[in-house]
């Protein structure tokens, strides 16, 4: 409650010259994952302000994940509630789009003079485009890393961080034999199903193809036997994802696999140890690919003030601009999908901040970050993550008899015909 006080104080702050001083005009704005987040905020909020001085920005109650971002605003056209603007994971545009729900961006895009030289360009872009349109800016990329407590490690004599999955069970064996209780964390209850799909991208192949779910190969069934033996041989504990950031930033645990994104969070509450992020592990080698994670700016406003469009847009723009991109490095460890803040404003950060360096080394491997389509995506993500939280907890030890129950309940909720 005192993070969330202190957060509002600093959004209500500001200093209105009297050569600027316009009639004010408040927008609402609803972003996921606060503790990942809110210093962000607190950071381009006050540099808004300065510019905008009219324009108020009303910070809704955060959302707990992408999936919950996405509920809500689907309940929220229905109770015609709708913030103005709205953060949304990249893998769940589109069913906004879909539904009509998230504007298309083109009448703003061509009222603006030079606009890619603020840093968009075509492939930045296309993460947000449908059927020819820009309906979302991208505000950050993530793709996942390994995070290493240095001094646990070397407490295994282990020198080298692990390349593959191989590796991390050897790595398992070696910290409990030197008497570390929690050797490891796979983040299989990321959201959207993310490490799933980066187990399979890092066999080039995708989760979702010609509208199947596309695990019924040797790739799928490698995929699921790879989470098990992780799970059993590094006997990871079933910890829910915060728990597990935190434990693993006071030191209790030595391997953990993650989104870049927590970076920040994690170095924020980081104890006294060394820590080092590394490559991602693969398969049987390097991965091949990996998924995109990350989020993206949407336009929802249901006002027909053309006044509150505006300032809705102009607060759109600024945070996914160079300098608003840059805070989200600066202050996370998302990589800022804009030319002009990776180019010009953060030139020399990543050489300062090597750890924030791995996933941008990653980024040749960059990959969709599917969703499941039809109106039952988030159902179909919520049955594959019981399913694998059912490796997790022991209940499935038959990989084969569990890829195809899953194929068998995800398939009747697709669309037909898909």
């Amino acid at each position: 409650m005192k993070r969330r006080l202190a957060l509002a104080a600093v959004f209500a702050v500001a200093f209105v010259p009297a050569a600027q001083a316009e009639e004010k005009v408040t927008i609402d704005f609803a972003y996921p994952y606060s503790h990942l987040f809110d210093v962000t905020y607190e950071r381009i909020l006050p540099k808004f302000k300065e510019q905008y001085p009219h324009i108020e920005v009303n910070i809704r109650a955060t959302y707990e994940s992408y999936e919950d971002g996405t509920n809500t605003i689907l309940r929220e056209a229905v109770s015609g509630d709708l913030p103005d603007v709205t953060m949304q994971g990249l893998n769940r545009q589109a069913i906004l789009v879909e539904k009509g729900i998230a504007k298309s961006l083109e009448p703003f895009i061509a009222k603006e003079a030079d606009f890619e030289k603020d840093g968009y360009h075509k492939a930045m872009l296309d993460l947000g485009t449908f059927g020819g349109d820009v309906h979302g800016l991208p505000f950050s990329v993530s793709l996942p890393v390994g995070y290493y407590n240095m001094d646990l490690m070397a407490k295994a004599g282990i020198t080298e961080l692990p390349k593959t999955w191989d590796d991390v069970v050897e790595n398992c064996k070696a910290l409990r034999a030197a008497g570390v209780e929690n050797p490891m964390f796979w983040g299989w209850n990321i959201t959207g199903n993310w490490f799933l799909q980066a187990l399979m991208w890092s066999q080039d192949t995708p989760t979702m193809k010609d509208g199947k779910f596309n695990v019924a190969g040797d790739e799928g069934l490698t995929a699921f036997e790879t989470m098990h033996r992780i799970f059993r041989e590094c006997d990871m504990k079933n910890l829910e994802w915060k728990a597990a950031l935190s434990s693993f930033s006071v030191g209790e645990i030595a391997m953990m696999f993650w989104s870049t994104s927590a970076l920040g969070a994690v170095e924020r509450g980081q104890g006294d140890f060394v820590l080092k992020t590394g490559p991602y592990p693969g398969i049987e080698g390097a991965p091949k690919g990996l998924p995109a994670g990350g989020n993206s700016a949407m336009l929802v406003s249901t006002s027909e003030d053309p006044r509150e469009l505006e300032a809705a847009w102009l607060w759109l723009k600024f945070i996914t601009s160079g300098e608003g991109a840059a805070d989200v490095a600066r202050t996370t460890g998302y990589m800022p999908p804009n030319k002009a803040a990776n180019e010009i404003i953060l030139a020399d950060f990543y050489q300062q901040n090597p750890n924030k360096k791995t996933s941008v080394d990653q980024l040749p491997l960059l990959r969709d970050w599917q969703a499941y389509p039809g109106d039952n995506g988030l159902a179909i993500t919520q049955i594959i993550y019981d399913g694998i939280e059912s490796i997790v907890v022991g209940e499935s030890d038959d990989m084969m008899e569990l890829r195809e129950e899953l194929m068998e309940e995800v398939e009747e909720l697709l669309p037909a015909g898909s």
